[in-house]
């Protein structure tokens, strides 16, 4: 993502030192943005920001985040009063310890981003990069973000430090309770089902997915704007009986042979 524009900018601090960075977003989404109509004369609706009290619309720039501390009584929340809940980590990505990143369970990723070196902190920037490599760890840090304190481990992403942001442990759900019945699994159906991943097993290359539902869902819209008709195909239809294990583990092997 060349020119993406700097969302934040500080230091990265462990120890004594200090790296003066920015922080980029390392994704971008691909949506169709769509407008809101009325129903009966298709007019765009418009959401205004409405006064209780006045019954008057309000501008952006005279609205505030506000707390309410009792019944009706609320205290003003400014930018100031976020920073001031943890300084320390207001303008700073505080590397608080190093770990393995196989230590990191996926369930807690949440967002990526980059960071890039800020104007005269180059040599420390790869000198970090050239540490993270040597000791095969990550970082795991505290920083603020959007008036909120998150925790990220920063790792050597070819080249580019690249930041993720992870989930608190008290975000994650527990567990839910799986029940996998009473059935036995026998040798000959692990030794299918493992036969059939072995088949289907590749090198994983991301390039090769691409999100064809928002390509179909344009040319869905640009034949109803043209009035033409549009052909549905058939969804695929899930059986309602459950057939038996090994009668599909063998059949699912024969197609695979034959698309391979």
């Amino acid at each position: 993502m060349k020119g993406a524009r700097s969302i934040w900018s500080g230091a990265i601090s462990f120890g004594l030192v200090n790296i003066p960075v920015k922080l980029q977003s390392a994704v971008q989404d691909d949506n169709i943005d769509f407008d809101m109509l009325s129903k009966d004369d298709m007019a765009p609706i418009r959401y205004a920001r409405i006064d209780s009290k006045t019954g008057e619309e309000v501008a952006y720039k005279d609205i505030v985040k506000g707390f309410q501390y009792a019944k009706g009584k609320y205290v003003v929340v400014t930018d100031e009063d976020f920073e001031k809940a943890r300084p320390d980590i207001a303008k700073s990505i505080d590397i608080l310890q190093f770990v393995k990143e196989e230590e990191v369970d996926p369930i807690y990723y949440e967002k990526p981003y980059f960071i890039v070196p800020a104007k005269g902190s180059e040599k420390s920037y790869k000198l970090l990069l050239k540490a993270l490599d040597e000791t095969k760890t990550v970082g795991v840090a505290e920083f603020m973000l959007r008036n909120r304190a998150h925790i990220c481990i920063l790792k050597n992403h070819e080249g580019v430090l690249l930041l993720n942001q992870l989930r608190y442990h008290e975000e994650v759900r527990d567990l839910p309770d799986v029940k996998t019945g009473t059935e036995r699994i026998t040798p000959k159906e692990i030794q299918l089902a493992t036969k059939l991943i072995n088949q289907l097993t590749e090198t994983f290359n991301p390039a090769a997915y691409k999100d064809t539902y928002i390509a179909e869902l344009k040319k869905v819209i640009k034949a109803k704007a043209a009035g033409k008709n549009i052909h549905i195909a058939e969804p695929r239809k899930i059986p309602a009986e459950v057939r038996d294990l090994m009668e599909i583990l063998k059949e699912s092997l024969s197609k695979g042979k034959k698309r391979a």
